[in-house]
């Protein structure tokens, strides 16, 4: 049995490694926005228990295409992010 979700969690990895370092880019965007919407959420007027499971589950889909996206990209399009974030810009 442990074989057998091995060798499904390798699928999947081999899977996702397959897609492009734009695709990755995309998700961990649609990321971002499920960040902001499960906290923006608490400013609807709706009652606490619809907020909470509304919380749980943007804040989850939060989660899993952050990691997915940076399963996507890899330890070497994380760097490339960062540098993008970290050039500094020309003074005028």
């Amino acid at each position: 049995m442990k074989q057998f979700f091995k060798n499904i969690w390798q699928s999947i990895k081999n899977f996702l490694a397959g897609l492009s370092f734009r695709t990755g880019v995309i998700v961990l965007i649609i990321c971002v926005l499920f960040y902001i919407l499960s906290f923006a959420q608490a400013l609807l007027p709706i009652s606490v228990a619809a907020k909470s499971t509304l919380w749980v589950i943007l804040f989850g889909m939060a989660k899993l295409t952050q990691y997915t996206g940076l399963l996507i990209v890899g330890a070497e399009g994380w760097r490339r992010i960062k540098g993008y974030f970290k050039r500094t810009k020309p003074q005028e």
